[in-house]
């Protein structure tokens, strides 16, 4: 049970990013005061929680409904995560952000950020539904069902937490420091999504 929940939560918590997303928060919400920066913080990831719920739960009898192979998925998903594990060692992912919150700084007309782009598709992006789909399809039995969402879910507060204390995060952690985590996590991201086109594979051709 352990070692899944690590698992889960390593895989949860790269491909949501709390630290990659901290700096985009504080830059998108500058104008805002501390209670309005809270309430939009808490809000994104109750949404992002819901919705990847959601998927969590039923993202299997959506894939049936499809007629979607589950190791099909567990090869595009791994692609989908490698993907973004080389965004984020090449630092691509953090320039897309940076440039989607420009966008939205930009626009006079948006004031709330915490459903577009924070809850999706910053937090609930592709990646972290494939992911919790392909947790909660290994995960044998209720109990291990429950550690999954359990690792979601404590990732999901480490990130609320992560925004709300967005401004004094990124002086605390500075830019080098930041490049590094980001780095770091996306090789730890890639290893992981190489596993699941291995055992999509696998599955597929019965290796």
């Amino acid at each position: 049970m352990t070692q899944l929940f690590i698992s889960a939560f390593i895989t949860l918590f790269v491909v949501i990013d709390p630290p990659g997303c901290a700096p985009i928060y504080a830059g998108m919400t500058k104008g805002a005061s501390s209670a309005q920066r809270t309430a939009m913080a808490l809000r994104a990831s109750a949404i992002a929680a819901v919705i990847l719920l959601v998927f969590a739960l039923f993202g299997e009898d959506l894939l049936g409904a499809l007629h979607i192979e589950l190791d099909s998925f567990r090869i595009a998903g791994g692609f989908m995560l490698f993907w973004i594990a080389w965004e984020m060692v090449f630092e691509k992912r953090t320039q897309r952000r940076e440039e989607r919150a420009e966008k939205v700084a930009a626009s006079e007309q948006v004031e709330d950020v915490s459903v577009f782009p924070m809850a999706m598709p910053m937090l609930a992006g592709p990646g972290a539904i494939a992911a919790i789909m392909l947790l909660m399809n290994e995960a044998a039995g209720f109990e291990q069902s429950l550690v999954v969402l359990g690792a979601l879910a404590s990732v999901l507060v480490i990130t609320a937490l992560a925004l709300v204390a967005a401004g004094p995060l990124i002086r605390l952690l500075g830019d080098r420091v930041e490049a590094v985590i980001t780095r770091l996590l996306g090789v730890l991201l890639a290893a992981l999504a190489a596993q699941y086109v291995i055992d999509g594979l696998r599955g597929a051709f019965g290796i």
